[in-house]
């Protein structure tokens, strides 16, 4: 099951992972990792993506509902 969308929102937002692991300090294979829903970014990471991307962090998030 796919949790996040942060591949999804990166490609709106017209940025690669590289952009975001250079701003998050983190190496493009941890946020290739994210991207494709190997594994989760933490809260507090999930809220600086979110800031970072200027969305609302609901928005990385896919919904159970």
């Amino acid at each position: 099951m796919k949790i996040n969308r942060l591949k999804v929102i990166l490609a709106e937002k017209e940025k690669t992972n590289k952009w975001l692991a250079k701003k998050l300090n983190k190496t493009e294979v941890t946020v290739s990792r994210w991207a494709t829903n190997d594994v989760q970014p933490s809260m507090e990471t999930f809220l600086d993506i979110a800031v970072l991307l200027d969305v609302d962090i609901k928005e990385l998030i896919n919904s159970s509902k």
